[in-house]
């Protein structure tokens, strides 16, 4: 069976990292650059190196400036920009976008003018059934897939049979794939992990120990649950690789731009400084806070990590002054 032809859209250390994985994988992959000189710099380096200095990319990927070269009899499309970036990026591409191709989602946020989760703003800007629409979620880190190191993967799509041709076509020797189709529970996981991330970050920064970043995942997959139930997501999913597995990588590893990005908040520094251990890019989680937190109140869902990380990066409030006020809540029972 022939490996079907991959086009990943977007060049940052993420969609890099997925291309080497289906290029391992044995796929033909073109990899789009929104810059011309990043798309020749890869071709002819075989190296991101603004992302992934060091890591040399398989001769099977071909980088281009060209949206519609990249997207040309792609049968996977892999749409790797930020969440708040898609919608416009989307509308460009879609008519290059081959009728029956599959659209996997990277971006892990909620949509900030619309509440939207990313399948859903794919479907309302291509227009396409939403079973031709999956999402990758899971604890993976780029830097360390991008090392070969083993690694696990959730495809979630409501069309098993999409699902499972994209896990046959993602399956490299360090990356295993499972199938899911639980969309909504893969992307509110994906989505409200990166807030908790920004949670955990800011109590290292202030000190605090193993305790408090326990407490912190541990209630803010409590949250995230109940907010993906309300929804319609399958409980289950929560306890998995896209809702604990993604947490916790997220929550612990110093390689997470939104754990890193807390931790500079923890030690005082502002949204704009902090953007600075970044790469200048506000962390996902900064604004996924704010979408996430009104989309709550929308459902009538409690999320009090959530909020709390909405009103010191939106809000103004200081660390402590949060901390304060979880550890403050009402008791009840867990």
């Amino acid at each position: 069976m022939s490996l079907p032809q991959v086009a990943v859209m977007g060049a940052g250390s993420w969609g890099t990292t997925l291309a080497k994985v289906f290029a391992d994988a044995g796929n033909e992959v073109r990899l789009w650059a929104r810059r011309e000189a990043a798309a020749k710099a890869i071709q002819i380096t075989r190296e991101n190196a603004d992302y992934l200095p060091g890591l040399t990319l398989p001769r099977t990927i071909t980088a281009t400036a060209s949206a519609k070269l990249a997207l040309d009899g792609a049968e996977i499309v892999v749409l790797a920009v930020p969440s708040q970036t898609l919608r416009d990026n989307l509308a460009r591409w879609a008519e290059d976008i081959e009728s029956d191709s599959t659209i996997v989602s990277l971006a892990k946020g909620i949509e900030q003018s619309t509440g939207l989760r990313m399948s859903q703003v794919i479907e309302a800007v291509t227009g396409c059934d939403p079973s031709r629409i999956a999402v990758l979620s899971g604890p993976n880190l780029a830097r360390e897939i991008a090392l070969g190191q083993p690694a696990a993967t959730v495809i979630a799509c409501s069309d098993e049979t999409r699902a499972e041709a994209v896990q046959r076509a993602v399956g490299a020797p360090y990356f295993r794939p499972y199938t899911n189709t639980d969309v909504i529970g893969c992307e509110i996981g994906g989505a409200c992990k990166n807030v908790v991330a920004l949670a955990c970050g800011m109590a290292h920064g202030r000190g605090l120990g193993e305790n408090s970043q326990a407490s912190l995942i541990t209630r803010g997959l409590a949250e995230i649950a109940r907010l993906g139930v309300s929804l319609g997501a399958d409980a289950a999913t929560f306890s998995g690789l896209a809702g604990l597995g993604d947490l916790v990588a997220t929550c612990s590893s110093p390689l997470s731009r939104n754990r890193t990005f807390g931790y500079h908040l923890g030690k005082g520094d502002t949204v704009a400084e902090a953007s600075k251990s970044t790469h200048g890019q506000v962390a996902e989680g900064v604004v996924s806070a704010q979408s996430i937190y009104a989309l709550a109140q929308s459902c009538n869902v409690e999320m009090p990590i959530t909020r709390a990380v909405y009103q010191v990066c939106h809000e103004d409030m200081a660390v402590d002054e949060m901390i304060l006020a979880l550890m403050g809540r009402r008791r009840k029972s867990e």
